[in-house]
Order: structure tokens, then sequence, then C-alpha cells
């Protein structure tokens, strides 16, 4: 991918002042407040549009296909333009892209019709892509690369801000009655939220910023481009390779779980709430998620990455067995508190893949962007599941995700290459 070399990177930030380092670090925690935001409003809009337009879950959770989708086949064109116009002006473009996605739910509510939907979905996604390629390492080179793992945990701690508060924006205007759903009630929301993206493309044009992740030459970046798919380069780093299978099932296992929370919390035996009711709770899952990554971005900074990240792999498990198994409340908090294991995982995975790679930590950074794909693939086989054998056993899917994740953590995160 034509990303720009980690060495190129800590050489300039290095030129840069504390203040503008943490200026600029300040700047950037807004994006990832505002894509938690719009990424979690896809779990509101799954019981709405399946209402809407009578869908079973496996229909409803193409909605997160095409959403998570657009990570896989956006991220390389996405690294190829934030190579030519640097990491600021990535962040004004996939602003703008994102914007231009959330007005496309205009016309799809005034046309009622899903694949348009659909379609709207794909753009916004396409623009948070761009901006996920521009600012993850963005956030990791603004720094001590030995705190690489802390700057990530505390600016997605603001990225679960926004998932926290987006379940009652939406439950608020959009979920107000799904059993009457219509296409109009996701209008002004939409609309608003195309507004306030235009509004931060704005203010990112003209914000002084550290200019780094720009190719200083056509050379250095035909070399990138062509190092991507050598497999004599990127591609020897195998605890890379595990780190991005890590961060493609938990990004599934995240989005499934949140996907299927309402399904989940209106059933009969667990609490028996109205669907605009439940998705009042898929904040207490998303603000464990929060909790955990301001704790957890202190506790990173004195305790061995691979060992905490284990730790709550193997709780998640615990509780989704828990959930799996049980009823009423019990099993209730017992998937809600899943979200707190949640909250120190997707910047673990991602920093514990990326040491070690040297000039081709940027390329790492596409691959990993990439692997978010998981967020379209599982949700949609724990649908399958969900329509033939229920809601509650479907849970079986995401242990098996983190599993994965506590294995990765103990042994596939070793820094090791196939280069001999």
């Amino acid at each position: 991918m034509a990303h720009v070399t980690h060495t190129l990177a800590e050489n300039e930030h290095s030129q840069q002042p504390m203040s503008k380092q943490t200026f600029a670090l300040t700047s950037l925690t807004t994006l990832f407040f505002m894509w938690g935001f719009i990424t979690c409003l896809n779990d509101i809009l799954i019981p709405y549009l399946k209402g809407m337009f009578s869908l079973n879950y496996t229909q409803a959770m193409l909605i997160q296909f095409c959403f998570f989708g657009a990570y896989f086949v956006m991220s390389i064109p996405a690294g190829k333009l934030v190579s030519k116009i640097g990491y600021q002006f990535g962040i004004v473009v996939g602003l703008v892209v994102a914007a231009i996605g959330c007005a496309l739910f205009y016309p799809a509510a005034v046309a009622h019709v899903y694949e348009l939907f659909l379609l709207a979905l794909f753009v916004l996604a396409s623009g948070i892509t761009i901006l996920q390629v521009s600012a993850n390492p963005y956030v990791s080179v603004l720094g001590s690369p030995k705190t690489a793992s802390s700057r990530l945990t505390m600016t997605q701690a603001f990225n679960s801000l926004g998932t926290t508060i987006a379940p009652i924006f939406g439950g608020w205007l959009i979920l107000t009655e799904v059993s009457q759903a219509t296409a109009e009630q996701v209008k002004f929301p939409y609309l608003m939220l195309s507004a306030s993206l235009l509004v931060l493309a704005v203010i990112f044009a003209f914000l002084k910023l550290p200019k780094l992740g720009k190719e200083s030459d056509s050379a250095a970046q035909s070399q990138q481009v062509e190092g991507f798919v050598d497999l004599g380069s990127v591609w020897q780093y195998r605890h890379l390779l595990f780190g991005a299978l890590g961060i493609f099932v938990y990004v599934g296992a995240e989005v499934a779980i949140g996907s299927f929370l309402v399904g989940f919390l209106t059933l009969d035996h667990i609490s028996s709430l109205t669907e605009q009711q439940a998705a009042h709770y898929i904040s207490y899952y998303f603000a464990g998620a929060m909790i955990g990554r301001f704790i957890g971005a202190v506790v990173m900074q004195k305790f061995d990455a691979g060992k905490v990240l284990a730790c709550h792999g193997l709780l998640a498990i615990v509780l989704i067995i828990m959930a799996m198994t049980g009823q009423g409340g019990f099993a209730m908090w017992a998937l809600l508190l899943v979200g707190l294991c949640n909250s120190i995982m997707f910047p673990t995975i991602f920093s514990l893949a990326l040491q070690g790679l040297g000039k081709y930590t940027s390329q790492g950074s596409g691959i990993l962007c990439l692997a978010i794909v998981g967020g379209a693939i599982i949700p949609l086989l724990q649908g399958v599941l969900a329509d033939n054998i229920g809601v509650q056993l479907a849970l079986m899917l995401p242990i098996g995700c983190y599993l994965y994740i506590t294995y990765f953590a103990l042994f596939g995160s070793k820094v090791s290459s196939t280069r001999h």
C-alpha cells in the first residue's frame, strides 16, 4: 500500500514541538468520537429497517455487511490517496465523503428502497475508512513508539464515547415506534450528521497540524506499492498476519454482539423490553468499552499489553457463556458487560501487530484496516445462525472469536518474521 514509511514519520514528528503534538492529538479525538457515533447508529438502524422492510436477521445484517465491507474495498485506494495528500488532507477528504454518505439517506428515505440505504451506508463507510487510514497511524507517530498503545487506547476511548451516546440519540430520534417505522424518521438525523461532518472538514482543512503521511517522491511511492504485494516485504511478519486475523475476529465479534443486542434484550425470557427501551441499553455495552479504555490508557503503560489482552479475552468468553445459557437480568447484564472486555482490544491488537515492522509499519496499518471487514462477515454469519437456531445460541460464534484473540495475545503476538 502506498503509505509513508515509519522512519520518515518518526523523523518528521520528532521535529514537532510537544505542544503541537498535544494539539494534534486533541483535534484527532473529535474524529474518533464522530466515527464511533456514526458506526454505532447501525445498531439502531438494524431493528428500524428490519421492521420497516420486514427483513429476517440475515437480510438485516446486510447493513453491517455493506458498512464494514467498505473497509475491505476502500482501504487500499484510501492508502494510495493518503500517501499523495498526507494524513491531514486525507482526514478532510474522508469527512467530505462521509458527509455525502449521510446526505444520501435523504433520497433513500424518499424512494423507500432498502438497497439505496445500503448504498448510502457503503459511501458513508468509505469516508470513515479514509479517516481510519489517516488517523490511526497519525496517532501512532505523534509521540514515543513505547506509548503508542496508550495513545491509541485513549483516542479509542473517545470513539467509545461516541458509541455510548449514539444509541440514546438514535433511540430517541429513530426508534420511536418500530412497528410503525417510516423512512421519514432517518431524514433529519442523517442530514444533521452530514452538516456536522462538513463543518469538521472545513475546520481540519485550516488547522495547523504536523505535516505527516505524504510521500516525498514518486519513486518512494512506487516502491511502497510494490512492497504491499511483495511477499518478501511486509507479508514476512507472521505476527502482523496473526494480528490482522485478530482485528478481523475482534471487530466481527464486537459488531455482531452490538447488532443483536436489541433482538436479544427483547426476548421474553431475557427482559421483554420494547425495541426503543432496548436501544438505550446498547449505551451500557459501549459505555463499558469507554470506561475500560480510559482505565486501560493508564494500565497499559505499566503492564504487559499481551497479558492484559489475554485476560480481557478470557473474561469475555465467560460472560458470553453466561449470557448464552442464562435468563433474565443475569443473562442481560452478562452480555452487556462484554463491552468492558472489548475496551482495550482494538488498539492493543493494532499496536502489537505493528511491533518491529520498521519501514513497513504504514503498510501493516493498511493490512490491519483491511481486516476490519470482519465487521461485515461475522455479523452476517451470526444472522444466519440466529435465523436457524435462535439469537441466544448464535452467541457461540463470538466465543470462537474471543478464543482466537486470547491465543493471539499469548502466542501469536510474538514478533516474528519468515525471512531467514
